[in-house]
């Protein structure tokens, strides 16, 4: 709606992950150095984690765009699948026919592994990105683990990289996943933007979308971003959106502070309202249902309970009846 006012090609603030979009501060750059490092070394796996919103699917999808033409690669997000899947995933995405009709776990490695060797005959490199990956299964971790075997005696066929949020490292660190961790090569941990880095992240995203004006957002505005958004880029991608909108309802220039509060207790509210919305069907809702389900059953077995099964009245108890005993007959006079 604000993007001719504000003269945008495009909307510059939008939470979709544009790598067009990335803003290169000094901790992506270093997440990119790792990234880039597990795909030409001899590791197994690179791990990359951040809090939600911190820009993992950004900088993995920039990652991949600079991959060398013969990369081919497997990208999953979705996670929550069993390992069948996993594996019937992994080949689809590799475009890897598998011969058999109903194919085992066995068919789908064998078929997959055949792939990965024609293609390193060829000079290609194979990666596997999955998305999400705290919700992987323990046996789906256990099964990537068994497909870091897939080498010749120099070389690893398959590079694996895993994003994650933070709990994804503290379920890899568990003993039972200690095969898995040990193959771990590379671990990168994304934070927050720092203060400094909001105001330009901000520019950067109104140059990449055609705006002219580096200072549609005041100092002031942008103190306030940083403050309620705590660096989180999404979060900033959202307040910036509707302090945008909010500045041209208002017919103004430029982004403020006060628009910028306006805009969060709007959002904020939202969110609220939605978590209060959750509450009542969680807490309220789903079991008053139960209970009126219940009720009906109850009264449907009651209704319908055949006549004849009515409760019977309990009889009253037999009780003795004393027998009145006859006085003996009187000798008086018989004598």
């Amino acid at each position: 709606m604000y993007k001719d006012y504000f003269g945008f090609k495009e909307n510059p603030f939008s939470i979709a992950p544009n790598p067009r979009y990335l803003y290169m501060s000094t901790m992506h750059q270093e997440a990119l150095a790792h990234l880039v490092y597990g795909s030409t070394s001899e590791g197994c796996i690179t791990l990359l984690t951040g809090e939600v919103g911190t820009g993992k699917t950004t900088i993995s999808r920039y990652f991949l765009n600079r991959l060398p033409k013969d990369t081919v690669i497997a990208f999953i997000i979705n996670p929550k699948l069993t390992v069948d899947e996993l594996l019937s995933t992994i080949c689809d995405e590799f475009q890897v026919t598998v011969a058999a009709d109903t194919p085992t776990t066995k068919d789908y490695i064998d078929s997959l592994n055949h792939y990965l060797l024609e293609a390193h005959g060829s000079g290609s490199q194979a990666v596997l990105m999955i998305d999400e990956a705290q919700n992987l299964d323990l046996e789906v971790l256990e099964m990537l683990r068994l497909l870091t075997n897939l080498e010749t005696d120099r070389r690893k066929l398959l590079k694996i990289f895993l994003l994650g949020q933070s709990q994804l490292a503290s379920i890899l660190s568990r003993p039972d996943l200690e095969q898995i961790n040990q193959r771990i090569t590379g671990r990168y941990h994304l934070r927050e933007l720092e203060r400094d880095d909001v105001s330009a992240y901000i520019s950067h995203r109104i140059s990449v979308a055609g705006g002219g004006r580096s200072q549609l957002f005041s100092r002031a505005a942008v103190k306030e971003i940083y403050k309620l958004s705590r660096g989180i880029p999404r979060v900033i991608n959202s307040l910036c959106d509707c302090a945008l909108l909010g500045a041209y309802s208002e017919n103004r220039d430029s982004v403020n502070s006060k628009i910028v509060k306006k805009a969060a207790a709007e959002m904020f509210e939202n969110r609220q309202a939605e978590k209060k919305s959750s509450f009542l069907v969680k807490y309220l809702l789903v079991p008053a249902s139960i209970t009126a389900a219940l009720l009906v059953l109850v009264w449907y077995r009651i209704e319908m309970r055949p006549a004849g099964d009515e409760l019977r009245k309990p009889e009253p108890p037999v009780t003795e009846q004393k027998v009145q005993e006859s006085p003996p007959p009187s000798l008086k006079g018989a004598i």
